[in-house]
């Protein structure tokens, strides 16, 4: 199966004003995606899920870690990157409200990758976006409609339709349901993994909601203060996952059936707060919520074992 996405180590600091320390948000993860895959990354606000995905794009430049797209050095900022590399990787951002020009019709956001990148003549520009508006689900009139004039759904969808207008092998979905209504975030899910099926792509898609990548996800990353905790193939994440974190956010899912009870693990209590990526705990920086921390988790930060194919586990007892 080709590698499509590759990550060694890679790390992102961002320095403090004032007292010259740096935010470790992203402190060392290693993890790949593959044709077709997705791949689930999950964690509580301020674990660097989103950190990731820009360093990913290029928005971040890594402060250290390798960092390649099919085989091809991509460590370096988005500025400097080819527009090939560009074509083939896109995002989906959180706020639709924020990454669309309100002051270009939705035809002209769509049509500007069509462009950029010549994706088809340009006499058959206005087609091909019609085509995209209707692969995601929203009628041909839209095109002439400001986003101010559409719901937060249906900007989201726009920004999906510009998304894949490139065909592009790796599509980054940062939270993409999260800032909607509930009513049409099942919608954009299942049409995000239609197009999905369709177009053959890979997709990161970083999310804190844990149930919603039971359904959708091939394997899923654990992060927890910018270090993947646990990452597995789907089945074996939920039927036997071994990091503590992983078991405390599966065990704090709501449910409303007993049968749902069943497939959770025991119960482990959530406490605390995420500490400061500035001050990162000693040993395992999951030690000060971990009901099972010893002495070695409070001085030896632990590393990252695979315990079975393709799950890894950072954590002293993982076995």
């Amino acid at each position: 199966m080709k590698t499509v996405l590759h990550a060694k180590d890679i790390r992102k600091y961002f320095p403090t004003k004032k007292t010259g320390r740096y935010i470790k948000a992203v402190d060392g993860i290693s993890f790949s995606i593959v044709e077709n895959e997705v791949v689930g990354l999950v964690g509580e606000s301020g674990s660097g899920k989103s950190t990731t995905a820009y360093m990913v794009m290029g928005m971040h430049s890594i402060s250290g870690g390798e960092l390649s797209f099919c085989g091809s050095d991509i460590s370096m900022p988005a500025e400097k990157r080819g527009l090939s590399l560009k074509r083939d990787m896109q995002i989906v951002f959180q706020d639709p409200g924020t990454s669309l020009n309100p002051q270009r019709k939705t035809g002209d956001i769509i049509a500007t990758p069509l462009k950029v990148h010549n994706i088809v003549p340009r006499h058959e520009i206005e087609a091909q976006v019609v085509e995209l508006l209707d692969m995601v689900g929203l009628p041909p009139e839209t095109i002439h409609k400001y986003p101010k004039a559409l719901g937060g759904g249906e900007r989201q969808l726009v920004a999906i339709a510009r998304a894949i207008s490139t065909n592009p092998s790796l599509l980054v979905l940062d939270e993409p349901t999260s800032a909607l209504d509930v009513s049409i975030q099942a919608k954009i899910i299942n049409m995000l993994m239609g197009l999905q099926r369709k177009l053959g792509m890979s997709y990161l898609f970083i999310t804190h909601d844990m149930s919603l990548m039971r359904n959708i996800a091939d394997r899923i990353a654990i992060m927890y203060l910018g270090r993947i905790m646990e990452m597995a193939p789907i089945v074996d994440f939920f039927s036997n996952p071994r990091h503590p974190y992983t078991r405390m956010l599966l065990s704090s899912i709501p449910v409303v059936l007993e049968s749902e009870k069943s497939v959770l693990p025991n119960k482990v209590p959530s406490k605390g707060e995420i500490p400061s990526p500035v001050d990162i705990p000693a040993g395992c920086r999951f030690h000060t919520r971990c009901p099972y921390a010893t002495g070695i988790c409070f001085e030896i930060e632990p590393v990252t074992r695979e315990i079975s194919e393709r799950h890894t586990v950072t954590c002293h007892f993982c076995e």
